[in-house]
């Protein structure tokens, strides 16, 4: 069982076509491990035992009789539960969203599908996706494989624990201000933010303009192969690139050999970071000096964004919130409820403010990667802190979780690939990423870049959740 869980999508792929394994048993053994570890990490609200093993099962007499339906026949998958999934409840961790299952696939999850893969559980998320974290007033806290006492990030928590412990191969995040790198670091696997359009989405997300959708996978090459499937246009989202994704696997290997990259440990405002994980980051971003890459330490020029997020940010939770009756919103995390507040008295001209000032920014960013092909800089300013608080207990940074995401919500507004890779342990054992940031429409530069550094540098894995005694 440990060992299937152990294989990625080609080694699964090479099973199935040998004939020494079969879909059955792959998704069995991703099912079997979900409901094991369910109790110690809360990562899968819904798992699908009867729908999930009946696919595996046609799916085995496919490959039996020869004929595939697709390039990733019998790959088992996960989808955030924010992303529709049909015949599934989408509950957005809130006890005030709609329990009846969806009628339609979302485009990732169609993509997928489409391709053969199995669809077997739901991922936690914080409440509407709001926040770094994996608390929600459904489903409760959800717990770092690492050290079940600390927080996996977020908000596509349960997706990151989900590839951290190898249940599944492949994961759904979606991403509005880091929610797809802040649970790779802190759980140790690689996730990607693609260039913004190339995954299409439906419905739109409540923070629709800041938002993507990507790959949370073990390896690079399975996020690779999981982007070119998902990456394809669909008429139902008007922001979806109008072109397919090309074959990004065909280059992975190419290397860094000449390419220009850009250091910046505090991007020009970070005041506060973590000794280990600036350590760790730096030496990583120097590592690719040695993989044939020029690394200067540099700022790309800009401010911190908050303020414009928080614009953006707020509105979008108000949207959400006024579509709940007043009378349950005491049922809804008070840090959302404090958020939506403030967007409420947000005017019009400020929101269209925000968005406009998002140019300036993307400008900026255009311009620096026009001497820099890459900008390597830390993920988070802090490895995994302790479950159930939005901020580091001890209150180093203060009350809002941006204070120590200060890394990942710049690109959303960007518009920007940027991924997270793993970088290192620290001294308690808890996993560091670094962020790898390409140019807008540049995902394949991105991918090739981290992969170059995990072929260097393989990162550790887990085989089940480190749970402390006592």
């Amino acid at each position: 069982m440990t060992d299937i869980l152990a294989l990625d999508v080609s080694g699964l792929l090479a099973g199935y076509r040998s004939g020494k394994l079969t879909p059955v048993d792959a998704v069995g053994a991703a099912l079997d491990a979900a409901e094991r570890v369910q109790g110690d990490v809360n990562a899968f609200p819904q798992i699908d035992r009867a729908s999930a093993t009946e696919a595996a099962k046609a799916s085995a007499r496919r490959y039996k009789a020869g004929k595939p339906s697709g390039p990733l026949d019998g790959i088992p998958f996960t989808v955030k539960d924010n992303v529709l999934w049909s015949g599934h409840p989408t509950r957005r961790g809130s006890t005030t969203s709609d329990p009846s299952p969806a009628t339609e696939n979302a485009p990732a999850v169609d993509r997928l599908l489409g391709a053969g893969a199995i669809p077997f559980a739901k991922t936690t998320l914080p409440e509407f996706g709001w926040k770094g974290l994996g608390d929600s007033p459904l489903y409760g806290i959800c717990r770092n494989p690492w050290d079940t006492r600390t927080t996996p990030g977020g908000s596509s928590s349960g997706a990151a624990v989900a590839a951290a412990l190898g249940i599944g191969p492949l994961h759904i995040g979606t991403d509005g201000a880091g929610s797809i790198r802040i649970p790779a670091a802190f759980c140790g696997v690689f996730g990607i933010k693609p260039s913004f359009g190339r995954v299409p989405a439906h419905p739109p997300s409540p923070f629709a303009i800041v938002s993507h959708l990507g790959p949370i996978t073990r390896t690079v090459t399975d996020a690779a192969i999981m982007l070119g499937t998902i990456g394809a246009p669909d008429p139902r989202d008007m922001t979806a690139l109008v072109t397919p994704a090309p074959d990004y696997t065909a280059s992975l290997e190419l290397g860094v050999r000449g390419v220009r990259i850009a250091w910046s440990p505090r991007l020009g405002y970070v005041e506060r970071i973590d000794p280990e994980v600036l350590a760790l980051t730096e030496a990583a971003a120097r590592a690719f000096e040695a993989l044939g890459a020029t690394v200067e330490e540099v700022d790309p020029g800009f401010a911190d964004p908050a303020d414009i997020l928080e614009t953006l940010w707020f509105t979008g939770a108000w949207n959400v919130l006024r579509a709940i009756p007043e009378a349950r919103w005491g049922e809804v995390d008070p840090g959302f409820v404090r958020a939506a507040q403030a967007g409420r008295e947000i005017a019009g001209a400020d929101f269209v403010a925000a968005a406009n000032a998002r140019g300036a920014l993307y400008l900026t960013m255009a311009r620096f990667h026009e001497r820099y092909d890459l900008l390597l800089t830390p993920t988070l300013a802090v490895p995994a802190f302790e479950a159930g608080h939005d901020t580091p207990p001890d209150g180093s940074y203060g009350d809002n979780w941006l204070g120590w995401t200060p890394y990942s919500y710049p690109f959303n507004l960007t518009l920007q690939p940027a991924a997270s890779v793993p970088c290192g342990l620290t001294k308690a054992g808890l996993p560091v990423g670094l962020q790898i940031v390409g140019p807008m429409g540049r995902d394949g530069a991105v991918l090739r870049a981290a992969r170059a550094y995990e072929a260097a540098h393989p990162w550790p894995r887990l085989a089940k959740p480190r749970v402390p005694k006592g």
